[in-house]
């Protein structure tokens, strides 16, 4: 199996990573060990969230990402680091 090695430097879908390293030493690493038990994934699975580049079709399930959010007192759709815009749904039924 060959090992995918995601660089710093690359855009990440998620602020997984931009939060984590805004906190001390200490509850950075408390945190690590916190997260995946609170989400109940395994610590293989939540590096691999912090890992999702910006254009992978990757996702992190919705749940998990309301519950990062709050976690990290973010407000609803912080943690995505890319802007979605679209008209609202009657636009496009309208001229339908």
């Amino acid at each position: 199996m060959n090992k995918i090695v995601v660089g710093d430097h690359e855009s990440r879908k998620y602020k997984i990573n931009d939060c984590l390293l805004k906190l001390p030493v200490a509850e950075y690493r408390a945190a690590v060990r916190f997260l995946p038990k609170y989400l109940d994934i395994s610590l293989n699975t939540f590096h691999n969230y912090r890992n999702i580049l910006l254009n992978d079709s990757q996702d992190i399930p919705h749940e998990k990402v309301v519950l990062l959010e709050k976690l990290f007192e973010l407000r609803p759709g912080e943690l995505y680091n890319k802007m979605i815009w679209t008209k609202p749904l009657r636009e496009f039924i309208k001229k339908g």
